[in-house]
């Protein structure tokens, strides 16, 4: 209810002394302990299980136990890295690795599979979004934490690695060997399928901004700047850097705001906008999404949407809407927290929601989508909500069916259909064409992934 200024003043005064006031005689509400009664209780259970535990514990492993609980009790991404776990947080940011190529969360315990990068071994091994990895070199995952499972995924390039994959719909376990491969950190891939342009970004790491625009530039290239419009394909992927998603994003707008940063207070409120120049000079631009895409993918699509620059086309996006910041703790230590929050251009945070496609069209050429489930930013144990009543904003919301796509993977396959989200964009893409041409696919050299 809202109260219009100037009405029920004296009421709703009157009202906060009466709630103030202690009934006549009711003890009142004892004090909130303070950080020193909190901190005092911390240490009695700490020399509590160092006395007691039933074998010899160090104190670096009680107090990482404890910063690692105090963050897992915020939100699933805020973290603390140290050794390894700190060179690994490094090199993802900043160079290559040898792993599977899977963006990952823990879910009520099990390691659950967000998405998977192109062309790496995961990707090529068939785990999908919603896959369930169970044991890792036959060991049991449950109960472990987020960077223990990963790091066991994790090691040089050409070692094997056995995971077993729990899949709904699948009654028995998946078991899968696979060899470990350089992550390659270089993000995008792009081609030409009858004059549209087709741009793959994998991640958003410090190479991508240029990549992206090398692969705009090529692109123009090899259509004499005549592309029929330009196909942005987000999918499986799971984010990145800001400031490398706000630069993409300016490439294909002239002005105008992209995302707003805010914290914890007003003062703390950090606005990109876009600048003059459109790379692709105005042509027709559809962004691809699915659940998969996360983070600096949801304000590159947003921010497209918002300003009605590109069509977003696919399935509800993750909804992972939050900032982390690192603060470096020491020479080899770090801390990973949530610090702010992420706003579209509308100023609709993509926190929990998620990107609703424009036009919602399911991976038909993929068989298994109707049985496996989807993990989305909602589904994790204490996402963030960013404003009070938004809670059924964030239920998981399953994709609105269509009678227009019954087609079934197989009947795509007959007709060399192996995207259908893909193959319908750029159908969308040749019908807004003024002459519809049809060429040999031309691909970038530079097919590189993450």
């Amino acid at each position: 209810m809202r109260v219009r200024p100037g009405f029920a003043r004296p009421l709703l005064i009157g009202l906060a002394v009466a709630l103030a006031a202690p009934a006549f005689g009711a003890a009142s509400a004892p004090p909130a302990p303070s950080t020193y009664d909190e901190l005092e209780r911390f240490m009695s259970v700490f020399e509590r299980v160092k006395k007691n535990y039933v074998k010899p514990v160090d104190d670096h492993t009680l107090i990482n136990g404890a910063i690692d609980g105090m963050l897992a009790a915020l939100d699933p991404h805020s973290s603390y890295a140290e050794g390894q776990d700190f060179e690994n947080l490094q090199t993802i940011a900043d160079g290559n690795y040898g792993g599977l190529g899977l963006v990952t969360t823990i879910e009520d315990g099990l390691l659950k599979v967000v998405s998977t990068t192109e062309d790496t071994p995961a990707w090529r091994a068939g785990i999908k979004s919603g896959d369930y990895i169970t044991h890792i070199n036959g060991e049991l995952m449950f109960g472990s934490t987020l960077d223990e499972s990963v790091n066991k995924m994790r090691g040089e390039p050409g070692t094997k690695v056995e995971l077993r994959i729990r899949r709904e719909g699948n009654p028995k376990p998946i078991e899968l060997s696979l060899v470990r491969g350089v992550i390659d950190v270089n993000p995008v891939k792009w081609e030409v399928r009858n004059r549209v342009g087709i741009i793959n970004l994998n991640i958003f790491n410090g190479k991508s901004g240029q990549a992206t625009r090398e692969a705009i530039q090529k692109i123009n290239a090899a259509t004499n700047n005549n592309a029929v419009g330009y196909v942005l394909d987000l999918r499986s992927n799971g984010g990145g850097i800001v400031d490398e998603a706000v630069e993409i994003a300016d490439m294909f707008l002239d002005q105008g705001e992209i995302v707003s940063q805010r914290g914890r207070s007003n003062d703390t409120i950090r606005r990109f906008y876009a600048h003059p120049g459109d790379l692709t000079n105005g042509k027709p631009l559809i962004v691809l999404v699915d659940a998969g895409s996360a983070s600096a993918s949801e304000i590159v699509a947003g921010a497209l949407q918002d300003h009605h620059r590109g069509l977003v086309i696919g399935e509800l996006s993750f909804g992972k809407g939050s900032v982390q910041s690192v603060f470096r703790m020491g020479a080899d230590r770090a801390l990973k927290l949530t610090t702010d929050l992420y706003y579209l251009p509308s100023g609709k945070s993509v926190q929990g929601g998620g990107i609703d496609p424009d036009i919602v069209v399911p991976q038909l050429s993929d068989e298994g989508r109707v049985s496996r489930l989807k993990v989305r930013e909602s589904d994790l144990k204490r996402h963030l909500i960013t404003e009070a009543g938004d809670e059924d904003a964030l239920l998981k919301r399953e994709d609105p069916p269509s009678a227009r796509f019954t087609v079934t993977a197989a009947d795509l396959k007959k007709k060399g259909i192996d995207d259908y989200q893909l193959d319908y964009a750029i159908k969308v893409l040749q019908r807004v064409s003024p002459v519809n041409i049809a060429s040999e696919p031309h691909r970038g050299s530079e097919r590189t992934t993450s």
